[in-house]
């Protein structure tokens, strides 16, 4: 948000009463330093620093900053003079521009900085802003391969102000003139160290400005504070006191994903109060355009106030520099505009028009950012609000026109030419630019046609179309012969696209419209390479074969003669000459039909190749017109898994296997049948060549043979019947079938029982007395169970195995028995307590355990006793002090008698207690009351439980007469 020249001048006025008098040093409010190499065979970098000064509170300091301070970031570093100075923002800021050159002594990143006395004061988030160095530091990556790079330049100073409680945001309309991609990111404002002014430091004190915030302009909480990385919009959701702040963040850039400079903005805002309210933009969407659109759009803008409104436009197509006026160099001509320019406001509602005729020199890979502020003219003397917004415009090199696709001048050949009309879409050379001259034309190619539509907005060639890259060629160039690995009988369909060098932007055309064609064939065409017959010596495959297509009786000269050739394995290339057939072309002739016998086809695969000879009239001598493309047998393969048969199967032919209903059969009585039709494989591709049997038929045509289930027990064959069909249509061929060998399998069987449930007798506290267990060391735990059932759980169970643990937390069970099926009960016997945890698992005929059973804890009754008198005259009778009856579970206590004045008198950790009544040194203690205080821990299934104190009184009782 800006004021207007005035508005500023007078906004700066009023805080400079409210600020205190400070020393005529404090004058840098915002700056940023830019690059750009000036050589072509040195490492020598212009490098600008542009500092923005306060000349309301600061002018006297504003007038002597003749230099300033530049670290070049290789240990060198000068004073460098300021070469102009121009006011802004009428009069109460300026941009001052220092300018030197420097080469660097070799490649690397060098970390450049520049250090001005001081910043102007009174910046509420930096502490003692006066006397505090400015600091602002780029980084760049000297490297002669990229070029005359440059730095991102900013179009809009980093100078802005902003109204309490509204949202306030600034974007710096950077722009590359090298084209590379823009980051953005937060940072916090720099000064140097008093004793090395190069040394980056974060300024003292900072605060972030979210801590001069309560809530958002919507009234949410908290206050946020951020930039967007892909557009530079940086807000401040929203200002809540009045005064000066500093920000920083840094422009980050990008070229082939590779980070090869960083640029850090300062930048300076001004918070006022104000009944004023922000104006409102209305910019279209993003566009691209093809290089030579004319691109004309209407910029909208309305102001809640009904102030009047002043609509500006920031980018590198306009070819201004950040004060508004100076023309720059930041793209090749023709600039874009905007009308009308921003000299008087208009009435609200309004409006600018954005032209913008390109050509062939906008082309470039990243977008063009146009940055649009709108600022309103309050007529009450309140200050001028704006807002801002960015429109995007990619510009593509256009499609390759006319292109065509034939075959060689020998049809016989196994090649295509194309040709198309020559790229007429050339820069020239600017001094904008570098001439951004094509580097390329780039050749994909795919299998088969059919619609290719151009994604909108989409350059190159989109992924997942199936295309592939077989060559490229000069941009001046017109034609392309395509003779790499072509099949015949195979469709084949082209695109090109146009490759523009990194060094102007980068970035391919939209792509030419598709072209398609297939090789003409006038040999024969593989039909057939199918298994007969497995087996590991007298295995059958049948190989068939067409006539020569578009070849009659006579033709070339006869006799002609079939060569059929085999290698071993599926992609087999060793191939050794299996027939030769002299044929005279006729038609009601088999002699396009061959069975290859004795054949290992349970070990291997076969390929097959069949070249056509003619006689040449000339001399009389057999000559090879062409040769199929290589065929094999398919191969199947059947892997066991639990309860099914995992199929799956290879074939390489000049014919496509895909996207059809491959047949699969099976076979219950071995390798010689009969074999069923169990379902269909809707294969997509290779990678798709599978089937998986679970026992059910979903073919019933030639009857159901439907198993609830594969049997780990049993032995499964199974073949495989392709379907196949040439992509050429024009050669008129039926589907293709073709058997596979027949592969046996048993199916693996790793279903588990299902877990038991399990119950464990418990006790029941409250029915005991205090007699239970009296004296008992010895206890029993009964276990009963009943088994799991379940659809997928297997119900051959052998035994049952018990696992216990003494506590609820151990991490660990021991297994304690186990019991033989059916038996559904266990006793767990010569425990010192009930307490513990079990649970139980089901073990299967095949030796696999269930997951466990529910776990089933039981615990104690613990009972603890204490009389309230007892009489030690050594009569035997009441003579000890014990708990009453029998304690029961007590693992251990800690006992504690004090008299009547809280002196301790006694103390034992003896279970059963036993105190005569004497203290603890043995003296006879004198009758009367005491208190006690016993701590007990007992046996629980929990470890470590806490300990129970009981505390209490008892009479010692002492009879005359006593010994």
């Amino acid at each position: 948000m800006k004021f207007t020249y005035t508005g500023w001048l007078a906004v700066v006025l009023l805080l400079g009463l409210l600020w205190p008098t400070v020393s005529q040093a404090t004058h840098v409010r915002a700056g940023v330093i830019t690059t750009r190499r000036i050589s072509n065979t040195q490492l020598t970098y212009e490098i600008t620093l542009t500092a923005y000064y306060d000349e309301v509170n600061g002018r006297p300091a504003a007038m002597q900053s003749n230099s300033a301070l530049i670290c070049f970031g290789d240990g060198t570093q000068a004073d460098v003079a300021r070469v102009s100075i121009t006011p802004i923002n009428g009069g109460s800021s300026s941009i001052n521009i220092y300018r030197t050159t420097h080469t660097y002594p070799a490649p690397e990143a060098y970390k450049i900085s520049g250090r001005i006395q001081n910043r102007n004061a009174g910046t509420k988030n930096i502490n003692d802003s006066g006397n505090t160095v400015f600091y602002v530091g780029t980084t760049i990556q000297v490297n002669a391969a990229l070029g005359q790079n440059s730095t991102p330049v900013l179009l809009n100073a980093p100078l802005d102000s902003a109204r309490t409680g509204q949202k306030f945001c600034y974007n710096p309309a950077a722009f590359d003139v090298d084209g590379d991609s823009l980051a953005y990111r937060l940072a916090i404002p720099a000064q140097s160290t008093s004793n090395n002014p190069c040394q980056q430091l974060d300024v003292g004190g900072h605060r972030n400005v979210t801590a001069f915030s309560t809530s958002t302009e919507a009234g949410a909480q908290p206050p946020t504070y951020g930039i967007n990385a892909l557009t530079g919009d940086l807000c401040w959701d929203a200002p809540g006191e009045i005064g000066q702040y500093n920000m920083a963040f840094i422009i980050e850039e990008w070229r082939n994903n590779v980070l090869i400079g960083e640029i850090t903005v300062d930048l300076q805002i001004v918070v006022v109060d104000s009944p004023n309210k922000r104006p409102l933009l209305q910019v279209p969407p993003d566009l691209c355009v093809v290089a030579g659109t004319n691109i004309n759009q209407t910029i909208r803008a309305t102001d809640p106030d009904g102030n009047r409104v002043t609509i500006t436009a920031f980018g590198g197509p306009f070819n201004v520099g950040a004060d508004g006026r100076t023309p720059a160099t930041l793209i090749a001509p023709a600039p874009a505009t905007f009308r009308p320019t921003a000299t008087q406001p208009q009435p609200q509602p309004g409006s600018g028009t954005l032209s913008w005729q390109t050509n062939c020199n906008h082309i470039r890979q990243e977008p063009y950012d146009i940055v649009f502020k709108v600022m309103d003219s309050p007529t009450n003397k309140a200050t001028s609000l704006v807002s801002f917004q960015t429109m995007r415009i990619r510009i593509f090199g256009p499609a390759l026109q006319n292109v065509t696709a034939k075959p060689t001048a020998d049809a016989t050949g196994r090649a295509i030419q194309l040709n198309w009309t020559p790229y007429t879409c050339v820069p020239t050379s600017t001094s904008a630019q570098p001439t951004a001259l094509p580097t390329q034309i780039i050749i994909y190619r795919k299998e088969g046609c059919g619609p290719d539509p151009v994604i909108e907005c989409t350059t190159g060639i989109p992924a997942g179309r199936g295309y592939v890259r077989i060559g490229n060629v000069p941009y001046t160039t017109s034609t392309f012969t395509d003779n790499q690995s072509l099949r015949r009988g195979v469709q084949y369909q082209y695109r090109l696209v146009v490759q523009y060098p990194q060094a102007t932007g980068g970035g391919v055309s939209v792509p030419s419209d598709p072209v398609c064609l297939s090789i003409p064939s006038l040999a024969p065409v593989l039909t057939n390479v199918t298994v007969d017959s497995t087996g590991t010596t007298n295995g059958v495959i049948t190989v068939r074969w067409t006539r020569p297509l578009g070849l009659s009786a006579g033709d070339l000269g006869s006799p002609y003669e079939y060569r059929l050739f085999r290698a071993t394995g599926i992609n087999g290339s060793a191939f050794t000459q299996v027939l030769t057939r002299t044929t005279a072309l006729a038609t009601n002739v088999p002699d396009t039909v061959y069975q290859d016998r004795l054949l290992n086809t349970t070990a291997n695969a076969y390929t097959y190749r069949l070249e056509f000879y003619y006689t040449d009239p000339n001399t009389k001598q057999l000559t090879r017109l062409d040769a199929t493309d290589p065929g094999s047998s398919v191969r199947l393969t059947a892997t066991p898994t639990n309860r099914r048969i995992q199929l799956s199967w290879q074939v390489v032919t000049p014919w496509s296997n895909d996207n059809q209903a491959h047949r699969v059969y099976r076979s219950t009585r071995g390798p010689n049948g009969p074999f069923n039709q169990i379902g269909v494989a809707n294969v997509g591709g290779p990678a798709s060549y599978t089937y998986v049997d679970t026992g059910v038929d979903a073919v019933l045509a030639d009857g159901n043979t439907s198993l609830s289930a594969l049997s780990a027990d049993s032995s499964y064959c199974y073949r495989v019947e392709t379907v196949g069909q040439y992509a050429d249509q024009t050669l008129r061929l039926p589907l293709l079938y073709n058997f596979s060998q027949i592969v046996c399998a048993m199916p693996t069987d790793t279903t588990r029982p299902c877990p038991p449930l399990l119950r464990v007798d418990s006790l029941n506290c409250a029915t005991l007395t205090a007699e239970s267990f009296c004296n008992q060391t010895s206890f029993t735990n009964n276990l009963m169970w009943q088994p799991g059932t379940g659809p997928t759980c297997d119900p051959n169970i052998v035994r049952y195995n018990i696992y216990y643990s003494p506590y609820t937390d151990s991490p660990t069970s021991a297994t304690i028995g186990a019991a033989t099926a059916p038996t559904l009960t266990f006793r767990h016997d010569n425990l010192p307590s009930f307490a513990g945890c079990y649970y139980v698992t089901a073990v299967s005929r095949r030796g696999l355990e269930s997951s466990p059973s529910n776990r089933v804890c039981v615990d104690n009754c613990p009972l603890f006793q204490m009389p309230n008198v007892f009489t030690p005259n050594g009569d035997g009778k009441n003579d000890l002090f014990t708990p009453l009856k029998c304690p029961r579970f007590v693992e251990s206590l800690e006992f504690v008698v004090v008299n009547r004045w809280g002196a301790e008198v006694f103390r034992t950790n003896d279970i059963n207690i036993n105190w005569n009544g004497n203290a603890s040194n043995g003296q006879p203690l004198p009758g009367g009351l005491y208190y006690y205080q016993v701590t007990v821990r007992f046996l629980s299934v929990k470890q470590n439980s806490p300990p129970v104190s009981y505390k209490g009184w008892v009479e010692l009782v002492r009879q005359i007469g006593m010994k």
